[in-house]
């Protein structure tokens, strides 16, 4: 759920900082919940906490799902169709926030998630499945930016950890009771109302956050100002890596020799688009913002690839229901809001860069564990207790992440840096997801669907899992390396 030397970043960018009703509360002190704050806070963490709650019980109802429909083969599409069209919507989003503030998109985006449940949770074939998480997606992508536009712009900068920190703090009751609740409903009622029932939970969220948005933080950051027109070219692009990123997900998918077209296709989309909505010299982890951005996409792109096949490898290779299998990674909600609220607190800041390094080292490790349960005799509480541990470490970087961002982002560049960054976290979901969908179907592991409602563990190609951990368990590493350059840096501004 978000160290460099502190600066000035509207000074640096040659711009005024934000003035009346738009400007943050800049007080010295006061917290995320005084007078100011508080139905805003209340209001956008309610939000958080929906998507928190459908992410922890459709990811328990989809290896069931996925049976249902006949599509196991394609269970990595269930879950990166949600990227891949997150990425258009980002930069969508990043663009409309800050030219007409935040409100818009984030209504906009709650009404597209609740709508691409609703579909998935009425769909009769698996595409239709896959069709519904792409439009959750577009709904997904708008509202993480606006969100973070609302943070920039409503929130002084020492109020900004402890805003990112309640964001981690409300995925423990959904992490807790999500599992529960969605296995239970998944075995006794049938996985569609998991679907089909979360759309009621957005009544909540819009009626505490859009009021109090519309009173902080709409508008544009600077209302004298004239409107920024759209930019086509970045809306061109992100239309480009959006379709790149599909195409090289079905070419990995595919894996038959004809795959080689719509790849290459893929990575003649993506590259130029990549280039040209991410920070110069993010490919080169470069020092300050394009390695704060870099690092993001890693270490989501990591744990998210991993983490998407622990429930299925726990139904199908160790016998356990659904609601046991999502309920095993119930912890990881509590640690990953203790490792957010560390990082908020003042004492840590001067070590930032080092806790976010370490938090890497707690990813990499607990993914390279995960596949030691294909092992009979090791039990499953080890996974569940190295799942708290990396999910400790990602609490931290990613709130981490999210914060440096904000400190070197201008108040008017805030909507299109939170693209750049949502952008590099999707893009690595994708691409990871692909990578590691592709091993597995390459080494067998379409066959596990049987099993999924199996009582008993009757998967018959471990090998499979592995082949997705522990390359992420690489991919993780190379994370804590790109942590240390966190600090300084000139070269952090986007083309």
């Amino acid at each position: 759920m978000s160290a460099l030397e502190p600066r000035d970043a509207a000074a640096d960018a040659g711009a005024a900082p934000p003035s009346g009703p738009l400007a943050p509360h800049d007080e010295s002190k006061g917290s995320v919940l005084d007078p100011v704050h508080r139905a805003l806070s209340v209001g956008i963490v309610s939000v958080v906490l929906l998507i928190a709650f459908e992410a922890t019980a459709v990811g328990t109802a989809m290896p069931v799902a996925a049976r249902e429909l006949n599509g196991v083969s394609v269970y990595a599409f269930a879950f990166s169709a949600y990227f891949t069209t997150s990425l258009f919507a980002m930069v969508l989003a990043g663009q409309w926030s800050d030219r007409g503030g935040p409100l818009a998109p984030l209504t906009a985006g709650i009404s597209a998630f609740a709508a691409g449940l609703l579909l998935s949770g009425t769909a009769g074939a698996m595409w239709l499945f896959i069709l519904g998480r792409a439009v959750q997606g577009l709904g997904g992508g708008l509202v993480i930016v606006a969100l973070y536009v609302v943070v920039g712009r409503a929130y002084a900068e020492h109020l900004r950890p402890a805003i990112m920190a309640a964001f981690a703090a409300s995925w423990v009751v959904p992490s807790v009771v999500g599992p529960l609740a969605a296995g239970t409903v998944t075995e006794h009622l049938g996985w569609r109302w998991v679907f089909v029932g979360i759309p009621a939970l957005v009544v909540f969220p819009l009626a505490l956050a859009l009021p109090a948005i519309r009173r902080t933080a709409s508008g544009p950051a600077d209302p004298t100002a004239p409107v920024t027109p759209w930019d086509r070219r970045r809306i061109r692009l992100a239309l480009g890596i959006s379709a790149g990123a599909a195409l090289l997900q079905y070419a990995g998918q595919e894996l038959r020799w004809l795959s080689l077209l719509p790849a290459a296709a893929g990575a003649a989309l993506l590259v130029p688009a990549v280039r040209g909505l991410l920070p110069h010299g993010t490919y080169r982890a470069a020092r300050g913002l394009p390695s704060v951005v870099l690092l993001r996409g890693i270490a989501a792109g990591a744990f998210i690839a991993a983490e998407s096949f622990v429930p299925l490898m726990l139904v199908t290779q160790r016998g356990l229901s659904p609601t046991l299998a999502g309920f095993s990674l119930a912890l990881g909600g509590l640690t990953w809001a203790l490792g957010s609220w560390i990082q908020a607190r003042p004492w840590t800041e001067p070590y930032r860069e080092r806790l976010v390094v370490l938090g890497m080292v707690l990813v990499a490790l607990a993914i390279a564990a995960a596949p030691s349960v294909l092992i009979t005799a090791v039990p499953v509480w080890v996974l569940a207790a190295a799942w708290g541990l990396g999910c400790l470490g990602m609490g931290s970087v990613i709130a981490s992440t999210s914060v440096l961002l904000m400190k070197l982002s201008a108040p008017e560049e805030v909507g299109a840096n939170s693209a750049a960054l949502q952008i590099s976290d999707g893009l690595s979901n994708v691409l990871l997801l692909a990578a590691g969908g592709a091993a597995f179907a390459a080494l067998g592991g379409g066959a596990v669907g049987h099993a999924v409602t199996s009582a008993a563990g009757t998967g018959s190609h471990p090998g499979a899992f592995a082949a997705v951990f522990l390359p992420m368990a690489g991919v993780a590493a190379v994370g804590a390396w790109v942590a240390t350059r966190l600090r300084g840096g000139a070269d952090a501004g986007l083309r």
